[in-house]
C-alpha cells in the first residue's frame, strides 16, 4: 500500500476532547495538587488527559487483537451505568469477584457513577461517541475492580500507589507512573524509608506478570469465583504490600 493511501496509525486518529500530545506542565501542575490533597481526586483526571495521549487507542486496537475483544467492543457496554444498577450488584453470590465489589461500594461509599461524575467535573466532556472515548471510560469504570482483584485498599495512600504501578505495567499510560514515583518519593520524605517504594514497585511487578485485565468481559468475570479469577489472570499475592501497610501503621504514617 503506498504511503499516499496508508491508514493512519492509531494514536494519531482524531477524537474528540482527548489529547494527542502529552502535556508535560499540566501533569507537573497536577500531580502537585494530588500530593498535597490526596482526595483531590480530579488531579488523577487531569495528570491522565496529561500524560496519556494516544494510549486508549492504542489499547482499544489491543482489545480488538485479544480474544474475545471484538465482542466487548461491539457492545460497547458503559460499565458505570451497569456498576450503578442495583439489581446487577445484587445478583453477585458470596465468594465472586461481584460479591467483594459490592462489600467494596459498602466499605468505602464510593460508587461507578461517583467515579464518572468526578472525572466529569472539570468541564471536559467524556462521553464522546467514539471507540476510543468509549475504552477510555471504560478504563476508567473497572479501576475499582483492580483494587478488588489485586488486593490493594482505595482507602489509604499506599494501596491508590500500589494499584497505579500496577495500572502503569498493564496500560503503559505515564500518567499512573507519575502518580506512582511521585508518591513514593513524598512518603520517602515523610517516613526516611522505602518501604512504601519497596510495595509500589511490587504492584508494578504484579502488573508485568498479570494478563491483561482490560481485555477481559467484566460482565462475565464479576459472576466467577475471585480466588478462580486470581489465579487464572496470575494477579500476584501482595506480600510487600501488607507489610508497608503495617510498618507504616505501626509509625502513625496514616495519612501521607
Amino acid at each position: 500500500m503506498s504511503a499516499e493511501f496508508a491508514p493512519p496509525k492509531p494514536a494519531e486518529l482524531p477524537v474528540p476532547f482527548m489529547n494527542t500530545r502529552r502535556d508535560w506542565k499540566a501533569a507537573l501542575v497536577a500531580l502537585r495538587k494530588l500530593l498535597a490533597d490526596g482526595n483531590d481526586t480530579v488531579q488523577v483526571f487531569r495528570i491522565m488527559r496529561a500524560l496519556n495521549a494516544g494510549n486508549g487507542a492504542r489499547n482499544y486496537h489491543k482489545l480488538l487483537e485479544a480474544p474475545g475483544g471484538g465482542r466487548i467492543a461491539y457492545r460497547r457496554t458503559e460499565l458505570a451505568e451497569l456498576f450503578s444498577d442495583p439489581a446487577f450488584i445484587a445478583s453477585f453470590k458470596p465468594g465472586t469477584v461481584g460479591a467483594a465489589y459490592r462489600d467494596f461500594l459498602n466499605r468505602t461509599g464510593y460508587s461507578a457513577m461517583g467515579l464518572a461524575e468526578v472525572a466529569n467535573s472539570d468541564n471536559i466532556p467524556h462521553e464522546a461517541e467514539h471507540p476510543y472515548a468509549w475504552f477510555g471510560r471504560r478504563e476508567r469504570d473497572i479501576h475499582d475492580i483492580w483494587h478488588v482483584l489485586t488486593g490493594y485498599q482505595a482507602d489509604e495512600p499506599l494501596g491508590e500507589a500500589c494499584l497505579v504501578a500496577f495500572s502503569f505495567a498493564q496500560t503503559k499510560g505515564l500518567g499512573w507512573a507519575a502518580i506512582a514515583l511521585g508518591a513514593s518519593l513524598k512518603a520517602r520524605k515523610i517516613t526516611g524509608s522505602w518501604i512504601f517504594a519497596k510495595a509500589v514497585i511490587e504492584g508494578y511487578r504484579h502488573g508485568k506478570r498479570a494478563e491483561w485485565l482490560s481485555g477481559q468481559d467484566y460482565e462475565q468475570l464479576m459472576h466467577e469465583p475471585i480466588a478462580q479469577v486470581r489465579r487464572r489472570l496470575k494477579i500476584g499475592d501482595p506480600v510487600r504490600y501488607r507489610e508497608a501497610q503495617a510498618w507504616l501503621a505501626a509509625r502513625g504514617f496514616t495519612g501521607l
